[in-house]
């Protein structure tokens, strides 16, 4: 099972060949896939009008989510302060979050993003790399 994360539905959008989705529906081969409510709210942020907001919101209301609890929060505020212990840093908190409801519910974290890497420096989790057009 698989929690997808705004980095990886970035690039999916962003590609007019379709060639990314392709390769994430590859990747995840039927598997269950989750969302945060970060990565709804981020995306529906970055739209660029009315319509594509429609449609996205649309889309979006029909997948599957984990939430947050209130250890969730307080376990993501652990691993920012472990992460500034060493000296690491991570550009937004809200990975954190993200990063402790991959552990929470056992799912791999598919991602395009750095922090995620750092993050894993302080925790054990199953996180994947997305990086459909690097070869």
């Amino acid at each position: 099972m698989f929690l997808i994360d705004t980095s990886v539905w970035i690039d999916v959008f962003r590609d007019r060949t379709g060639a990314v989705r392709q390769s994430l529906e590859a990747l995840i081969n039927d598997e269950p896939i989750f969302l945060t409510r970060f990565t709804q709210m981020e995306l529906l942020q970055g739209c660029r009008d009315e319509g594509e907001w429609a449609l996205l919101q649309t889309y979006l209301q029909e997948q599957d989510y984990i939430e947050p609890t209130a250890d969730t929060w307080v376990a993501a505020a652990r691993i920012y302060y472990d992460l500034q212990r060493q000296g690491l840093t991570v550009r937004s908190s809200i990975d954190c979050c993200i990063a402790e409801l991959a552990i929470e519910h056992q799912l791999t974290l598919v991602h395009n993003d750095r922090d995620f890497e750092t993050i894993q420096r302080v925790r054990r989790f199953n996180c994947l790399r997305f990086r459909p057009n690097s070869d």
